[in-house]
């Protein structure tokens, strides 16, 4: 991410990764790893206060040191910055990680060490180490973990391949990543969001047409979005609210370029779409229904439309709702709030982005209904 902040050898690997996307770090000795917050839907205890109470407003998850969240649908995932996994939530398929299926409502540690990225999803969870390996566990009905079998898994189990860089799990039981050639690969189920021009469900991975990939986002729903070096954007997948954002509701199976120049990040939720450019605007389309697109509409556009504000340094996009960070460390949030997701200490729906409390917001990651997101200390 631009403007991102690193410290010694915890984000080394970030740097690099941040690098290879052609954008600039920030060296800063003072931001060390913090805290970490979540709000919203908690039936499952996907919060992690060890509580099952749902939160309207940001409550603290416990220990430091964290590095890095990712929300699943009913489940959460977080790194810390000795290289450690911890997860929380609902684990009725292994989704954990921590070889049961007991649900928990605060951090248990996953087994192994040296991890350095995490992307969770509706029931499985995939997960990248230091030395390029690619690790993957929970529901795997649709060969969503890539192992070229069909059996769950409660904890670890390697992807084939090596020198990946990148993960990114689809709410649709897919799974995306990227190897350090620029490669892109996908598996799980394919309704399109595969990219491979098939609707063939994969167990294993599969190359995505295109080289110079540098980031890519699986969605909260059954699409793909990823970018370029040279900036530009490219979707593929399920489209019938415009998520592709291809000024059209028609899906695909293959990547086919989003209008525009400039782009810098990308997120997809169930049914939209937003990305940052490199003016720090933002911009989205597809399903409004809750006010996700945050245009102050509950308008479904299949073209990018602009966000109001400036200087947005991160975003993600949940369920229904989307969040987002500036350069000054506030986080922004839109969309449907009805358990609280939002953060805003009600259960509104909000069609154009609205603070939430506090500052000093580092990352954040929306799951289905819950988001969770770091502080600096």
């Amino acid at each position: 991410m631009s403007g991102t902040t690193t410290k010694g050898a915890w984000r080394l690997q970030d740097v690099r990764d941040n690098i290879l996307k052609g954008e600039w770090i920030t060296y800063n000795v003072s931001n060390d790893p913090g805290t970490l917050w979540s709000w919203g839907y908690n039936f499952f205890g996907q919060l992690g206060d060890n509580t099952v109470t749902c939160r309207s407003s940001p409550i603290q998850v416990p220990g430091i040191q964290w590095t890095e969240v990712s929300g699943g649908s009913y489940h959460t995932t977080a790194r810390k910055s000795d290289g450690t996994l911890w997860s929380w939530g609902y684990n009725n398929q292994g989704q954990l990680g921590d070889n049961t299926v007991t649900r928990r409502s605060s951090p248990v540690q996953i087994p192994g060490t040296q991890w350095t990225e995490v992307s969770g999803t509706t029931g499985h969870t995939t997960a990248r180490k230091s030395d390029g390996t690619l690790w993957s566990w929970g529901n795997n009905g649709i060969g969503q973990l890539g192992d070229n079998t069909l059996i769950c898994r409660s904890s670890p189990i390697q992807v084939p391949g090596t020198q990946w860089t990148e993960v990114s799990n689809g709410g649709g039981n897919h799974t995306i990543a990227r190897k350090s050639n620029g490669t892109l690969w996908a598996w799980g189920i394919n309704n399109g969001q595969l990219g491979d021009n098939t609707t063939i469900f994969r167990s294993s991975p599969i190359q995505v047409p295109g080289t110079q990939w540098i980031e890519v986002d699986g969605g909260g729903g059954q699409h793909t979005t990823a970018r370029k070096s040279d900036g530009t954007l490219w979707s593929w997948g399920y489209n019938l609210f415009g998520q592709l954002g291809h000024n059209t509701v028609t899906c695909r199976s293959s990547p086919i370029q989003v209008p525009g120049t400039q782009w810098t990040e990308v997120s997809g939720g169930t049914n939209h779409t937003t990305a940052r450019k490199s003016d720090g605007t933002l911009w989205s389309w597809g399903c409004g229904i809750q006010g996700q697109l945050g245009d102050n509409t509950v308008t479904c556009m299949s073209s990018p439309i602009q966000v109001p504000g400036t200087q947005w340094t991160e975003v993600d996009g949940g369920g229904q709702y989307t969040t987002a960070r500036k350069s000054d460390g506030t986080l922004w949030s839109w969309g449907g709030g009805i358990q609280g997701q939002l953060g805003h200490n009600t259960a509104t729906c909000m069609s154009s982005p609205i603070q939430v409390p506090g500052t000093q917001w580092t990352e954040v990651s929306g799951g289905f209904r819950h988001t969770t997101a770091r502080k600096s200390v």
